[in-house]
């Protein structure tokens, strides 16, 4: 260890200041590959989400208050961090430090993200609606057959 890996900052503290690389190991339960990871799931110490995210566990605090980052509860009361929480603590570190936007800014981007989602998620639901309907106008299209039935009226006079 040399005497730069024993100085630390506010936000890294001596022995967080190297780069750490986290080994995650995954295994399957009774339902095989078929089984889906949640990565909502609120299962991190906040000593765990702080290191993986390469901060000091104070500053995961600080996020939390201002509603950067929303930590889940033990009865007890302390928190709990998602794999997905990690990962927006490490987007909120880079936007920080590498491109200069304060908290609020982030706070801002982050909200508007989040924004954009839910647009997203709106517009595919209709998508898939029309597409929906349109395939039910198939079918009905194809039920009516070659010579489908007219609604046109048509004056019949007979012979005369």
């Amino acid at each position: 260890m040399t005497a730069s890996d024993r100085t630390g900052s506010p936000d890294r503290p001596a022995d967080m200041t190297a780069h750490r690389q986290v080994r995650v190991e995954i295994t399957y339960g009774r339902g095989g590959l078929d089984e889906e990871i949640d990565f909502d799931a609120k299962i991190l110490a906040i000593s765990a989400a702080a290191e993986l995210a390469g901060m000091h566990p104070q500053t995961l605090r600080q996020y939390d208050r201002l509603g950067l980052v929303e930590a889940g509860r033990t009865p007890g009361g302390g928190r709990r961090y998602s794999a997905r929480d990690v990962s927006r603590l490490r987007e909120i570190q880079r936007l920080s430090q590498d491109e200069g936007v304060n908290l609020a800014g982030i706070k801002r981007i982050m909200d508007l993200e989040r924004e954009v989602q839910a647009i997203r998620a709106e517009a595919q639901a209709v998508v898939e609606e029309l597409q929906r309907a349109r395939r039910q106008l198939a079918e009905l299209r194809a039920l009516a057959g070659p010579f489908g039935r007219s609604t046109d009226i048509v004056l019949w006079r007979g012979e005369q």
